[in-house]
């Protein structure tokens, strides 16, 4: 997953260069989304390493929660790089949206697992 992420990565200016000619909006949108797919094989096989690595000595939960929260600010980089310089309101909105989802993902790893579950109803 994450060799094809690298491949999906490697010809993107070849890609941009073959729908010539567009709008910058329109490369820059082009460029974010191109690269959001590679991010994202990177994100998710992060995921399964991070999780197999820790799997025995710490909670996985927290370490999902927090490779999950890097994979969304990761995204919300490319896309304030990218998509966010563009006249589309949606684009501008998705930086802080990604980030703030991160930082609630980070705030609940950081949970002790007897205070997350201390609402429940028994």
């Amino acid at each position: 997953m994450a060799l094809w992420g690298l491949a999906h990565v490697i010809p993107t200016r070849r890609v941009l260069a073959s729908f010539d000619p567009i709008s910058s909006d329109n490369r820059r949108v082009m460029l974010q989304e191109w690269l959001a797919e590679a991010l994202t094989m990177w994100g998710l096989a992060t995921i399964v390493v991070v999780v197999t690595v820790a799997g025995a000595r710490a909670d996985a939960t927290e370490w999902v929660y927090r490779a999950t929260a890097f994979l969304l600010v990761s995204l919300a980089g490319l896309t304030a790089l990218t998509g966010a310089r563009t006249h589309v309101i949606w684009f501008k909105i998705c930086p802080v949206l990604l980030t703030a989802s991160a930082g609630l993902l980070v705030a609940a790893s950081l949970l002790e697992p007897s205070k997350a579950c201390s609402n429940r109803i028994a």
